[in-house]
């Protein structure tokens, strides 16, 4: 039996945001696991979606207590996979860095530039040396999957992006203007402090993995309006969650179970 994994503030296990004709319903109790690395950022919370083996995790904990710098993402991709995830679909709100890209516009990520400075990248501390490790990352988003979403979002009548590179910083401050105009150049189209470290670990543990996102906010780089605020991303974020989840949904559903 397949089993998903979604990670991000999904709204999965919340009924007023699911979708017509969609059943969610409680998969059993939370799977709270510690893994080689430590715990996740939370407990896993199991979901029946409509007959799909569904594991919900918050990336930042529940209460958004964990800053991204310190989020555990070696211990959240391994919970992933030791729960028995095959497949895992991320939700992540983004800066646009570009003018077409509008708030609250989707975009299904297809490339990242990572950015971060701090943090653990890899599984592989040490090598056999007989079998050195170097995981392929020319590609790092399923195509499969990433074809799901957009087809989703192409059903909903959802505006959205088939394809955008993110760039991933350390955080949790914001760009300065300096460097989000440094960002554009490097021909990055969204902004993001997630997305590189968790769809290098997926792929190093053998997970399919994409990413759909959200642009909340046009980061610093516009100067005819205000830096972005972190109540200016609550706000986009709240008011288009229903976007996310019910694109989430239909790639569940397109998925066998």
């Amino acid at each position: 039996m397949l089993t998903i994994g979604i990670i991000g503030g999904s709204g999965l296990d919340d009924p007023s945001l699911s979708i017509p004709g969609v059943t969610v319903a409680s998969g059993g109790p939370d799977l709270d696991l510690t893994t080689a690395y430590g715990k996740p950022s939370a407990p896993l919370r199991q979901l029946d979606v409509a007959g799909r083996k569904v594991l919900v995790l918050a990336r930042h904990g529940r209460s958004h207590t964990v800053p991204p710098s310190q989020v555990n993402f070696r211990a959240n991709i391994m919970a992933l996979k030791q729960a028995g995830c095959q497949v895992v679909l991320a939700t992540t709100a983004v800066g646009s860095l570009r003018q077409e890209i509008g708030r609250g516009d989707l975009v299904v990520v297809d490339q990242f530039i990572d950015f971060t400075r701090h943090r653990p990248v890899t599984f592989h501390e040490s090598f056999d040396p007989h079998n050195p490790v170097h995981t392929g990352m020319a590609d790092p988003f399923n195509e499969k999957l990433r074809q799901h979403l957009i087809a989703a979002c192409r059903k909903l009548k959802i505006a959205h992006h088939d394809r955008g590179t993110v760039i991933t910083i350390e955080g949790p401050r914001f760009s300065t203007r300096a460097e989000s105009n440094m960002f554009r150049l490097w021909g990055a189209d969204i902004i993001n402090m997630s997305t590189a470290p968790e769809a290098i670990l997926a792929n190093e543990a053998g997970l399919a993995y994409a990413t759909v996102a959200m642009s909340t906010d046009y980061d610093c780089w516009k100067t005819d309006e205000a830096p972005v605020t972190w109540e200016d991303i609550l706000e986009i974020f709240s008011s288009n969650a229903q976007k996310v989840v019910g694109v989430l949904m239909e790639t569940i559903l397109a998925l066998a179970p």
